[in-house]
């Protein structure tokens, strides 16, 4: 098997072996994944037997860990989109919004929303109430777009139940620093917001946006309550939260550690999620009609549990592809090589946060997608971070918190979310570029350089 300079020449080509896979012959994720696997595994000389154990262990191992919370977070994001939950959030706070503070309020409630309904989804969501809240406010609505579109991917990247941020800790045996995660992300999340902001307001007042068809709104009127349709988001976050402060030098009764471990605490979102399935618009009682003409709210959620899923499905075979990368990883010779050359100590630390930082940028920019970004720089991280002695929830999430930035920088032209940010909201493709993906890359930076100072000061 492969050493050395060999084995790490042989890592950067399956790595190129993945990203030419997704981005030139647009494969999915899932396959591209797989060939980097079997494509690595030959490059470093592994036994075929060694390399095939290597691919289902590490795919099966990853599953094991977060598939639940993966399935779990997505009927919560599934349920708060159908049953207008997300709406609820928008139109109750879009209520006490004055004019200097609405770049503030729509950027913070894409952060909201971002965290358990995926960024593409939540600007189709809101889209219509920013172009609302643009005219009652006479704020630009390109300044509201962009500050909305920021909000939204912050989240999307930095703070669980969004698989992204779940997939990477999964990846680094992080899933028990879940609740310092989500803490430290919504710490890290206020600069990278105020910084949006700012951002959103300079370069939007120079953009001139095109008419776009506003959707149909919902009747806001029979909007679920904002307490229930904000409890499936705050509940899980609040007992993880909760399990991981008390955990903190004390050994938890079983009881409170089982109702705080993240796998339970999303299953009471999800439950609490469920709960808001009621024909409560003219659109939802229509559609939960059978062929008698009565209403059937078992048949609504048939059909919005099955949405959950399918949306679900991409997500674990994507995430399992990177377990299995980062199974063949493990089974090569990398940590012995990379602590032959990397001291121990803060330098050492620092180092390793900027390769991480920057191959997921590289892998971002490169193929588009934030979530395979993630998941393909924490298989390659999570063998190398017992060589610089990472192992306390601390230490865990700062490096998922980095994996994040770096799958931010840049969201560009591959990358479905930014079209969705540029057609949606009427920006032009060359304003977007000028704009949105700058704010993408400064965002990213921003996150980098947070967590830089986290390390030194908290490690």
């Amino acid at each position: 098997m492969d050493t050395g300079a060999g084995l790490m020449v042989a890592i950067v080509l399956s790595i190129i072996v993945v990203v030419i896979a997704s981005s030139r012959f647009k494969f999915n994720p899932f396959l591209s994944l797989i060939f980097g696997c079997l494509a690595l595994g030959l490059f470093t000389g592994m036994p075929l037997e060694t390399l095939l154990k290597s691919i289902t262990s590490g795919f099966g191992n990853l599953l094991a860990s977060i598939g639940l919370i993966v399935v779990f977070g997505c009927i919560i994001g599934a349920y708060l989109e159908k049953s207008g939950g997300a709406n609820a959030i928008a139109h109750r706070i879009s209520k006490f919004v004055s004019q200097k503070k609405t770049l503030l309020a729509v950027t913070l409630l894409g952060a909201t929303v971002s965290i358990p309904v995926f960024c593409d989804s939540g600007f189709i969501l809101l889209n219509g109430i920013t172009q609302d809240l643009a005219k009652a406010t006479q704020n630009k609505k390109s300044v509201l777009s962009l500050g909305l579109a920021s909000g939204l991917y912050t989240t999307h990247t930095l703070i669980p139940p969004t698989p992204g941020p779940v997939a990477a800790a999964g990846n680094l045996n992080a899933i028990d620093a879940l609740g310092v995660i989500i803490l430290l992300g919504i710490l890290v999340s206020i600069p990278v917001l105020l910084v949006s902001i700012f951002l959103s307001k300079h370069l939007g007042k120079r953009i001139e946006t095109n008419e776009i068809a506003k959707p149909k709104n919902t009747d806001t009127f029979n909007l679920p309550k904002l307490y229930k349709a904000l409890s499936p988001l705050v509940v899980p976050i609040v007992l993880i939260a909760i399990g991981s402060i008390l955990n903190l030098g004390h050994e938890l009764p079983n009881w409170i550690a089982f109702i705080c471990n993240p796998t339970i605490a999303l299953l009471v979102g999800a439950v609490l999620a469920m709960l808001l399935l009621k024909p409560q618009t003219k659109d939802v009682k229509q559609e939960s009609k059978d062929v008698l003409g009565k209403t059937s709210i078992s048949k609504v959620t048939q059909d919005w549990f099955s949405y959950a899923l399918k949306t679900a499905g991409p997500i674990l075979i994507i995430t399992g592809a990177g377990g299995a990368f980062g199974g063949v990883l493990k089974a090569t010779t990398i940590s012995a090589e990379v602590a032959s050359w990397l001291e121990i100590g803060t330098s050492s630390s620092i180092f390793l946060l900027l390769i991480t930082f920057g191959l997921a940028a590289i892998l971002k920019s490169a193929q588009g997608s934030s979530t395979s970004a993630m998941i393909i720089t924490s298989s390659i991280l999570a063998p190398l971070l017992p060589v610089v002695g990472w192992q306390s929830s601390m230490e865990l999430a700062l490096a998922v918190l980095t994996i994040g930035g770096g799958a931010m920088t840049v969201s560009h032209l591959n990358d479905s979310y930014f079209w969705v940010v540029s057609q949606f909201s009427g920006i032009k493709t060359k304003d977007a570029l000028r704009s949105y993906t700058l704010i993408s890359g400064v965002q990213g930076l921003t996150v980098l350089t947070i967590v830089l100072i986290l390390s030194i000061i908290l490690i």
